[in-house]
């Protein structure tokens, strides 16, 4: 079992519990929150014998907030999961990720498949559909606060003013429950934490780069129809890039925050995937 790993001279949290024998599922967590997203989630997981390993990941662990938009870019997240793997001692493991979380885990699917035994994506399709459904769709309304968030400086004093104000009425109105809200809030309010994390949207540039290709490992992908954010011709469209065995669940008008506000139906429809995908 391990509570941190290192990388590139940082140190990265991470919660690691359940049956240290059982599956692996490594729970990747999306903006603004942390590896607590799936606090609710992993007691069922553990119940049903999985392992949990579940990283604040870059520029959310204190000690891993690198300086440079570059540095935030999807190679380098993807590579994060890669050294905690390592870390642990897993060639590979079930992979679960929820908003850009969930991205990190398609560029796993597709560039490390050796280290995926089976992949789940919340909330996030396949980033080559979401590009599709950009200029096919009302994506790109949808979208618009990752123009914003790219800015220098605006959106940290958008969202920070007032105490987090912004930010904390931003997260309740996807009906996150009010613990929640202030756990997160308090991250983001650490000093540098928000821009760390925001640094995930301004590295995009450099992580186009770098396409996602299309993943052959077993897919789960989770959508909700009351997501704000991600539409339905994006989800759709995310079948066209999985070559593997492709599974879409939908749940009906949930917000976003699927692993906060659904977390026992994710626990069922993640272990179900793992067990239909073990390995001897």
């Amino acid at each position: 079992m391990v509570d941190s790993f290192r990388r590139d001279g940082m140190t990265f949290d991470v919660l690691d519990a359940g049956p240290p024998d059982g599956e692996p599922v490594v729970l990747l967590h999306g903006f603004p929150q942390d590896a607590t997203a799936w606090d609710r989630v992993v007691p069922a997981l553990h119940q049903h014998g999985l392992r949990t390993l579940a990283p604040h990941q870059r520029g959310y662990s204190p000690m891993a907030r690198p300086r440079g938009r570059r540095r935030y870019r999807l190679r380098e997240t993807t590579a994060d999961v890669l050294a905690l793997l390592d870390a642990a001692g897993l060639g590979s493991a079930h992979v679960v990720g929820h908003d850009w979380g969930g991205i990190v885990a398609w560029a796993l699917g597709a560039w490390h498949p050796e280290r995926v035994r089976t992949l789940t994506a919340i909330s996030v399709p396949h980033p080559a559909a979401m590009a599709r459904a950009v200029v096919t769709s009302d994506q790109a309304l949808r979208s618009t606060y990752i123009g914003l968030f790219q800015l220098p400086v605006v959106p940290e004093r958008l969202l920070l003013a007032g105490n987090g104000a912004a930010l904390r009425r931003l997260l309740r109105s996807g009906g996150l429950p009010e613990d929640v809200v202030d756990r997160y809030v308090s991250r983001m309010r650490q000093p540098g934490a928000l821009s760390a994390a925001l640094g995930w949207y301004r590295a995009l540039p450099w992580s186009g780069r770098d396409p996602v290709g299309r993943v052959r490992v077993p897919t789960l992908h989770l959508w909700s129809t009351g997501d704000a954010f991600l539409g339905r011709a994006a989800t759709e469209a995310t079948a066209g890039f999985v070559t593997g065995p492709y599974r879409l669940e939908v749940l009906e008008d949930l917000p976003h925050w699927i692993p906060e506000l659904a977390p026992d139906r994710v626990a069922e429809l993640v272990t179900a995937h793992v067990r239909t995908a073990q390995r001897p």
